[in-house]
């Protein structure tokens, strides 16, 4: 892996980050709806809702993303949540995903004194669990994640 370079996306690579999360939805059987504007919103103004850690080979070419916004438990303080984790097939079991999650906890430290990740994985990835498995990541037994959504959440919204 040398040459490989690791930077913080913005705005103006929406487009590379886009087709990055593409290929993770194709990988896990998703249905992918964002758009390169939806990304580009999501990268920018003062309180971005995301930001983006991008691995490119020397010659750019895009092999590995982290997808990430801050969060925060009164419990453990604050953190950083990794949405999406994807490497390319090419390079997976090589410590570029351990390499993404250390820059995005670097980062996430520098800019909001994050101290630990949290993320989500399906059900249906084995090998993506064995991997966290390995970092020590550790399953979350006294909670449920919940999700609002569609229909559910614009009622929601509408109430004042």
């Amino acid at each position: 892996m040398s040459g490989m370079q690791m930077r913080v996306a913005g705005p103006e690579h929406a487009a590379q980050v886009n087709a990055a999360l593409s290929r993770l939805s194709e990988v896990l059987g998703d249905t992918h709806a964002a758009s390169d504007e939806d990304i580009a919103r999501a990268l920018s103004g003062p309180h971005p809702a995301a930001r983006a850690a991008l691995a490119e080979t020397g010659v750019g070419e895009t092999v590995g993303l982290a997808l990430y916004s801050p969060t925060y438990s009164t419990v453990r303080g604050a953190a950083v949540y990794v949405s999406d984790l994807w490497v390319s097939d090419a390079l997976r079991g090589q410590g570029l995903g351990r390499r993404l999650l250390g820059f995005v906890l670097r980062d996430g430290q520098a800019l909001w004194d994050a101290r630990w990740l949290k993320l989500n994985v399906y059900h249906g990835s084995p090998a993506a669990r064995r991997f966290y498995d390995r970092l020590g990541f550790a399953e979350a037994d006294h909670y449920t994640e919940l999700q609002l959504t569609g229909r559910a959440a614009e009622a929601l919204r509408g109430e004042t």
